[in-house]
């Protein structure tokens, strides 16, 4: 009996003071706190089971402690962990997307997208490990600085659409001096199809006649991405 109850789970409000994680928010900075104990503080309450931070625990452990990929998950896809609901799922979601803003607004603020990991580095948690295919640009000023992300289309696992039209007309209609064309492979190839090089040679020829300049084109998976400009195809 006693090893039983030495091996049941505590409860939240049994734990120390100190390792309550809104109590330890408070006390020590958001810094101090695991990313299972900042979503417990979202989550509020656990299970019969366990705690708030259990649930967290499973939530990270279901898409693979990471957070991007959270962040990519619907309502229903975070309702299958025990001990979220609805509620707790919709604040979840909520939560992981101003994050993914504050990166963006961060992002417009100090970088120039110069290069081909420029670029990747602010698509690739939106559109790396995504089930079916996403078409994207990055929009950029004259001193190649992010204005904005934008999708076009997104498709299933074989494809999307990206008509030119609507392509050029996002960049006229934010202003853009330039673009860079992104869209992922969920099958996990790099590399670029025939469709996907007859495409890039429109737009390449498309941009020059309205002033647009279609800097590149990354083909993004989960393992990397595969740069038109780079290989020497813009």
């Amino acid at each position: 009996m006693e090893e039983q109850a030495g091996a049941r789970r505590l409860r939240l409000k049994e734990w120390a003071e100190g390792d309550k994680p809104r109590e330890k928010l408070v006390a020590r900075g958001v810094k101090a706190l695991s990313d299972a104990e900042l979503l417990a503080i979202l989550l509020r309450t656990g299970t019969g089971d366990g705690t708030a931070v259990d649930v967290a625990k499973d939530l990270l452990h279901r898409h693979g402690n990471d957070l991007g990929r959270m962040g990519r998950a619907t309502v229903a896809d975070l309702r299958k962990v025990k001990g979220v609901g609805t509620v707790k799922a919709v604040t979840i979601a909520a939560a992981l997307e101003l994050g993914f803003r504050r990166r963006e607004a961060h992002g417009r603020e100090r970088s120039r997208v110069a290069s081909s990991a420029d670029a990747y580095e602010l698509i690739h948690h939106r559109i790396g490990d995504l089930a079916v295919e996403e078409f994207w640009l990055i929009l950029l000023d004259r001193g190649l600085r992010l204005l904005e992300l934008c999708r076009i289309s997104a498709g299933g696992m074989h494809g999307t659409v990206a008509d030119p039209k609507v392509i050029f007309k996002e960049a006229i209609d934010r202003r853009a001096s330039a673009i860079i064309l992104c869209h992922n492979h969920p099958s996990g190839q790099l590399r670029p199809s025939e469709e996907d090089i007859r495409l890039t040679r429109k737009l390449v020829e498309g941009g020059r006649l309205i002033e647009v300049a279609v800097q590149d084109h990354l083909i993004v998976t989960s393992a990397g991405y595969y740069s038109f400009a780079d290989n020497g195809m813009m």
